[in-house]
């Protein structure tokens, strides 16, 4: 991956994975660019373009960030990577049992990303019924057919911006389709429509978890779990504890001996074991579950 003549900056994190957390079937892992047994990652934030080094030694990870705008990169990365979070609080409110202790030895320093509103609703609502490979396909084949160019200070096409509802507007099913949306299409269709005219994502808040999902499961093809999804990783909120087959499976077989539990009956479950922190939890038990 080739790094360009830009302002640079560097600093060191205490606990944090970039490779773990890129991999973890966040926003980045379907639309960022990455070398990860380098420590490389570069993405858009609007129309700025942010690249990342990062080496790890011991409890500590140095990162170096180059981008042509460096305080709105700064900004981005700490924002989204949660460079604020006190993991070792997050870890002793989650490490409840030996099987929740063992994912986070496994992904030790694995963050819970924070992105924009509009990009988690797009790629969650891509990611229905779909594995992580395709997923990124077709996101990929989004920012590349409907995203506007970034360029360097010396006017050097670098990337593409990830497209807003807006952009997406102009488009519509028939052009969906083409880059592989399959019957998600419709659904694109309709939240790019929705979120740009009737609702305004960027107003919404984590604060009122329960408010936030309600509005979130406004939007077409938003049910209960992309609604977690994009409540947790567009907005930080950790009440959120979005359920997949994954979980599901993982949380029946961990703590209930393999009966079968409806989805109320395991939010109530994790509300109850991981309160406070529950997003983060389901991070680590989703990833683990998918892996192993």
């Amino acid at each position: 991956m080739k790094y360009y003549s830009q302002t640079s900056s560097g600093f060191k994190v205490k606990d944090f994975s970039i490779k773990h957390t890129v991999e973890s079937a966040q926003p980045l892992t379907f639309y960022a660019d990455y070398d990860l047994d380098n420590g490389l990652i570069e993405y858009p934030s609007g129309r700025n373009f942010v690249k990342v080094a990062a080496k790890a030694k011991g409890t500590r990870t140095s990162v170096m960030l180059k981008s042509s705008n460096m305080a709105a990169a700064k900004r981005d990365f700490a924002g989204r990577f949660g460079l604020k979070d006190d993991m070792d609080e997050i870890y002793s409110r989650i490490d409840t049992d030996s099987f929740v202790h063992e994912a986070i030895e496994r992904y030790h320093g694995m963050r819970v990303t924070v992105n924009d509103p509009w990009e988690t609703t797009l790629c969650f609502i891509i990611s229905q019924y779909n594995n992580v490979k395709r997923i990124r396909l077709i996101v990929k084949n989004f920012v590349k057919a409907f995203g506007t160019d970034i360029y360097d200070q010396n006017g050097k096409v670098i990337g593409r911006s990830f497209p807003t509802s807006e952009e997406l507007m102009g488009f519509g099913e028939s052009d969906f389709r083409k880059q592989g949306a399959g019957f998600r299409a419709k659904y694109i269709a309709s939240a790019a429509e929705y979120c740009t005219n009737s609702l305004d994502l960027y107003k919404l808040s984590a604060k009122n978890y329960d408010n936030l999902k309600e509005e979130l499961m406004e939007i077409d093809g938003v049910g209960d779990k992309v609604a977690d999804c994009i409540a947790l990783m567009g907005y930080g909120s950790m009440d959120a504890f979005p359920i997949d087959v994954w979980v599901k499976r993982t949380l029946e077989r961990m703590y209930f001996k393999g009966r079968k539990r409806t989805i109320k009956q395991l939010h109530r479950f994790a509300e109850k074991r991981w309160d406070g922190y529950r997003g983060y939890a389901q991070q680590y038990i989703f990833h683990t579950g998918r892996n192993i």
